[in-house]
């Protein structure tokens, strides 16, 4: 999706919630699609506002991430490094996607494939349990670092 389609996008989901798409969110928003793939941390997202935007204040930054987060716009992932960590909800996604993290350089990758959908059916009939999403992350050495111990 284009900047300008999911910018709209987003200015709806805020609207519909009662919220505005003021300049400082609109940057917050800018910047989350144009790293989509970097899982950025508030404060890096909030040193690369502040070059679009100097005045914006990193309490607004939080602010925003929070309020997009509770609609659902961007998912709040956690890794092994203990921060807090920001990802744009897929277009038409029913849940989270899952992620790949590489143990010896950090690296994330994104698995669009929804894998869980028998798994949620036996947590549903065996536990009785709703499932409204889920998240995983697999554990463990990617390509690249293999490929540098041989």
């Amino acid at each position: 999706m284009n900047t300008v389609l999911a910018l709209q996008k987003t200015k709806k989901q805020l609207h519909d919630s009662g919220f505005k798409l003021t300049p400082q969110r609109e940057s917050v928003v800018i910047v989350l699609l144009e790293n989509e793939k970097d899982h950025l941390s508030a404060e890096e997202i909030y040193f690369l506002v502040k070059k679009k935007s100097p005045e914006i204040g990193l309490a607004t930054v939080y602010r925003t991430l929070e309020i997009l987060t509770d609609l659902h716009i961007v998912n709040k992932v956690s890794f092994d490094d203990g921060l807090a960590r920001y990802d744009l909800r897929k277009e038409g996604a029913a849940h989270f996607h899952h992620h790949l993290l590489c143990l010896e350089c950090g690296n994330i990758e994104e698995i669009e494939e929804d894998l869980l959908g028998e798994v949620e059916q036996v947590v549903e009939s065996r536990y009785h349990f709703i499932v409204k999403d889920h998240r995983l992350t697999f554990h463990g050495i990617c390509s690249d670092c293999q490929n540098k111990k041989q």
